[in-house]
């Protein structure tokens, strides 16, 4: 998640409210932030959890726990703005996450859980 934020923070550098007269040095400096150290991590972070969804169909264990729900954040946010494609385990564990009858409930008391997807750099 800190990379995620990181991540959200570089890209914005070049828009409002950034002063206009820094935009374009504060857009080229988030870019080159995120294409030589950001992105790398993420994509070997997210490679690391994809692996372990290969072999595990749950964070921890056979039936969803707390280690799921504390996940479920940064790995929605990940396949939402991460910028990183053929994910299939990580999008299947998201889908068994969505489909649990706790979600449900919680998504019938709470609402959708909405993260807005941004360009990708």
């Amino acid at each position: 998640m800190p990379l995620l934020l990181m991540k959200l923070v570089f890209n914005s550098l070049g828009k409002p409210p950034v002063p206009f007269g820094i935009r374009k040095l504060g857009k080229a400096l988030g870019q080159g932030v995120q294409k030589a150290y950001l992105n790398r991590q993420i994509e070997t972070h997210a490679r690391f959890i994809e692996s372990h969804l290969s072999q595990n169909s749950l964070f921890a264990g056979e039936s969803l726990s707390m280690a799921d729900i504390q996940m479920s954040f940064p790995i929605f946010a990940l396949l939402a703005r991460g910028g990183i494609d053929n994910l299939p385990h990580t999008q299947a564990w998201k889908e068994k996450v969505e489909s649990s009858p706790g979600w449900q409930r919680t998504l019938e008391q709470g609402g959708p859980l909405s993260i807005p997807v941004e360009d990708k750099v």
